[in-house]
């Protein structure tokens, strides 16, 4: 496993559509490892594909409850709205109020090609939302309704 460098805010990668994973091989099971990896060693909670420079469908998520994969993840479901604030690990330094839904649905498949589901409420929904959007060329300030100074990298 490796730690990967995290783009930052004015990467133009940032701001790109991720593809959808067809291979799932040895190569995306390093991906997601370093993707683990960088997120854990950046005091992340998520990190999607595009963050690391790979215009590929994948996020890594953990809100201190365990790892979760999701290949090419798609929202099925949504309910509810709770606007909270929000970092990125692409944006240190900046933190903003974003309306996000309080409930979520998402379909995925995990490293083999599996398809499952999983459905998150409060901070997993928003962790949700907010890496999906990376897989799209959607950052957090784009939503954000109200800025904050931060005094953390991210």
């Amino acid at each position: 496993m490796a730690i990967r460098n995290i783009r930052k805010y004015g990467d133009d990668i940032l701001r790109k559509k991720a593809k959808e994973v067809t291979v799932f091989d040895d190569k995306l099971k390093t991906l997601l490892n370093d993707m683990a990896e960088t997120m854990k060693d950046a005091k992340g909670v998520g990190l999607a594909a595009p963050q690391i420079g790979i215009l590929r469908k994948v996020v890594v998520i953990d809100v201190g409850e365990g790892l979760i994969e999701l290949i090419n993840p798609e929202i099925v479901f949504e309910e509810g709205e709770a606007v909270e604030v929000e970092g990125c690990l692409s944006i240190p330094g900046i933190n903003g109020e974003v309306p996000r839904p309080q409930k979520v649905k998402v379909k995925a498949m995990d490293r083999n090609g599996k398809m499952f589901e999983i459905e998150g409420e409060d901070f997993l929904a928003r962790a949700l939302c907010h890496e999906i959007d990376h897989l799209n060329g959607i950052l957090f300030v784009d939503k954000a309704i109200k800025f904050v100074k931060s005094d953390s990298e991210g």
